[in-house]
């Protein structure tokens, strides 16, 4: 018992170092092949393969900027939310209440920019329309053609993969998704996301806890 107790106190003590070597970095401009990064609340100004304050910046184009720091490579969203990297992600629940129609929605950030999902446990993907991929930057273009079955028939998409997917306060990174030539309302939270929580639904709420 006292074994597991310090193995306990040793993990705990892991996390906490962990979270307390996490960086808030974002992207608010760019000047040339320089990036103008917030780290940690103080404006720096990054050359292409330089490193400030432990933020290296691997590339920058089109309003993206890819960096490492804490052993984890990102890529920033000009305009986007700060990402955090070095630690781990402060949440591990998330919780949501059934809407009309018994349907759960949820607020949320694809790469940093904001979205809304419905949870759908029959989706393989996060699936969303062509119209959200260009609104939020993604360069889906980039990803494997396939083609999709619908219940309208067969339509054009794309493979991609989706650098972090936040709900609430509670992240992922790293998730696949598929881009489809097809109107969609929500862009849909499917098991390349759920999986990565354990579900229970109790009535008109869902809970999702972290798989760790």
């Amino acid at each position: 018992m006292k074994l597991a107790c310090k193995r306990g106190l040793a993990a705990a003590l892991v996390l906490l170092c962990q979270a307390a070597l996490a960086q808030s970095v974002a992207l608010t401009g760019s000047l040339g092949s320089k990036a103008l990064l917030m780290i940690d609340g103080k404006a720096r100004t990054v050359a292409v393969g330089s490193s400030v304050d432990g933020v290296r910046l691997l590339s920058l184009t089109d309003g993206q900027a890819r960096i490492e720091a804490g052993g984890r490579q990102q890529t920033l969203v000009l305009g986007g939310s700060p990402v955090r990297l070095g630690g781990t992600s402060s949440g591990a629940r998330i919780v949501l209440s059934a809407g009309s129609g018994g349907h759960f929605h949820a607020d949320g950030q694809i790469n940093g920019r904001s979205v809304r999902f419905m949870v759908d446990t029959g989706a393989t993907l996060i699936s969303m329309a062509v119209s959200d991929a260009q609104r939020i930057g993604l360069k889906y273009q980039d990803g494997q053609r396939i083609n999709l079955s619908t219940a309208n028939g067969v339509v054009p998409g794309y493979l991609v993969s989706l650098d972090r997917v936040r709900v609430g306060d509670v992240e992922v990174f790293n998730v696949q998704g598929v881009v489809a030539q097809r109107d969609m309302p929500y862009i849909l939270l499917g098991n390349s996301f759920l999986s990565r929580f354990q579900l229970k639904r109790e009535n008109d709420q869902l809970t999702l806890d972290k798989r760790f």
